[in-house]
């Protein structure tokens, strides 16, 4: 794995992702620190970034505490469970680029709520 960054979410604990060193995990680095606002969807929290990074390997189904980037909609994606799409996998409503790993506990993003203010920078 590559780099670690800081996710601050307003009414929840701060959450540490190490992103790997693929192309689309550097174009993120490179546009931080950047604010957001954050949306849920099931045991997702994923907000869009002022960022035109490139597609990797996309994939249909992540696990627990994946964090990924959703090119369409141009957003960083954290897993800490199932999606209203999931089956007996967590799937994402479309293809996305598994980017890196929440370290640490993915469940402290259960606090996170629809418009809550995002921030994130290196560390």
């Amino acid at each position: 794995m590559g780099r670690r960054i800081a996710v601050e979410i307003t009414g929840c604990p701060q959450v540490e992702v190490e992103l790997d060193d693929g192309r689309t995990a550097k174009a993120i680095v490179e546009a931080l620190p950047v604010e957001a606002e954050a949306a849920r969807w099931g045991d997702e929290v994923y907000f869009s970034l002022p960022v035109d990074a490139p597609a990797g390997h996309e994939v249909d189904a992540v696990n627990v505490g994946d964090v990924a980037w959703w090119g369409p909609g141009k957003a960083f994606c954290l897993f800490f469970g199932p999606t209203p799409v999931s089956d007996h996998r967590i799937r994402p409503a479309s293809p996305v680029t598994v980017v890196g790993r929440v370290v640490g506990d993915p469940r402290a993003l259960e606090a996170a709520r629809d418009g809550a203010e995002v921030r994130l920078y290196p560390l």
